[in-house]
């Protein structure tokens, strides 16, 4: 197997010599925006090199006594200072983010911007207030009142701790969604079959329950109808609800999960009817993960699409190459990675990739090319 091999090293005054690890003071962004750092509440920072060792470094992952791992790209950065001055390297990216829509575009979890109607076109990032930071991002198509995709990470070591936060169920409108004429509302899922009873949930893309520790602040944002799709009742709380809690599961294997997940919302991929108040309804769901285990020093990427029933099942599920993933949807995913680093994960659909996601034996990874 060809592997994907990215050494992750400690930082020093001169990269390549790892005698000494260094701690950042402040990151500038090509954007201008700055963060600040102190260093009696930083555990460590590293450096993540990809296959051209010290000239292709493609980001740096700090990791703070609080237990928290924020990762930021090279491609993005502007100036590192340490307490002595390093300036990164910009390696190779021709189809990453503009960051002008979103600041914080640059990020591994992000897909690349939709391009058309950007006037009705919300790039919206939801972070807290109360210490735990950004949450998730999404982009929003205002004209088919519809989420195009959800992004966000799971970290490890957030996912070992008691959870803090309860689920509410407080669904209200997005207030990053100016236009009332984009909105989604609560009131908008009253669907009902001919036995009296509802057809779709307003199905969550970002799980609650991915989102109940440290802060409830992140839980309650995910009740945000931006956050949703309608979702028949059988696919929501059967196929979907396993697909969720696999995810979770996974998130414990790597140091940080990067996570895409949508409902299919463009010509050929919705029914031929809408709901009563006008939305999409999905043929398909799916997911875009991409893992860094820091133990084997390797990045991971798997794409899963499941089939929109009414009744579910997990049997119909696929498990895809994000390439494959990206020609079903016309998404690019994890846009923000060096171009020979995302090309080489996205097509990996070998024993190996199959095995470290843990898929069922008699379901291989579709590439497309077969």
């Amino acid at each position: 197997m060809k592997r994907y091999i990215l050494a992750l090293v400690c930082l020093t005054v001169t990269i390549g010599l790892f005698a000494q690890e260094r701690i950042p003071q402040t990151i500038t962004f090509k954007t201008g925006d700055r963060v600040t750092f102190s260093q009696d509440k930083i555990d460590s920072a590293r450096v993540v090199f990809g296959p051209g060792g010290g000239n292709d470094s493609l980001g740096i992952k700090i990791y703070s006594k609080d237990g928290t791992v924020v990762d930021y790209l090279y491609s993005q950065i502007e100036q590192v200072v340490f307490f002595s001055q390093v300036t990164p390297s910009d390696p190779a990216n021709s189809n990453r983010n503009d960051i002008s829509r979103n600041r914080y575009g640059w990020r591994l979890e992000f897909p690349k911007f939709h391009e058309g109607d950007e006037a009705t076109t919300y790039e919206i990032t939801h972070y807290t207030t109360d210490g735990y930071g950004v949450n998730f991002s999404l982009e929003w198509d205002g004209k088919k009142r519809a989420n195009r995709w959800t992004c966000y990470q799971m970290i490890r070591d957030n996912h070992k701790e008691t959870p803090t936060a309860e689920r509410k169920s407080s669904f209200i409108v997005d207030p990053d969604i100016t236009d009332p004429a984009c909105q989604s509302r609560p009131d908008e899922y009253e669907d009902v079959g001919p036995d009296g009873k509802k057809i779709f949930d307003r199905g969550h893309i970002c799980p609650s329950e991915d989102r109940v520790y440290r802060s409830q602040e992140q839980n309650d944002q995910t009740f945000y109808m931006s956050n949703m799709q309608p979702q028949y009742y059988g696919h929501n709380r059967g196929e979907w609800s396993q697909l969720e809690r696999k995810v979770r599961t996974l998130a414990m294997k790597s140091d940080t999960l990067y996570v895409v997940k949508a409902a299919t919302i463009d010509e050929g991929n919705i029914e031929d009817h809408r709901t009563v108040s006008g939305l999409v309804i999905p043929k398909f769901f799916y997911i875009a993960l991409l893992a860094y285990n820091v133990e084997t020093k390797e990045y991971h990427a798997l794409g899963i699409w499941s089939p929109h029933l009414a009744k579910g099942s997990g049997k119909v599920r696929e498990y895809l190459t994000i390439e494959e993933l990206q020609r079903r949807t016309n998404i690019d995913f994890f846009c923000n990675l060096p171009d020979e680093v995302e090309r080489q994960v996205e097509a990996d659909a070998t024993p190996e990739n199959h095995a470290y996601w843990e898929l069922e034996p008699e379901k291989p990874i579709i590439s497309g090319h077969e």
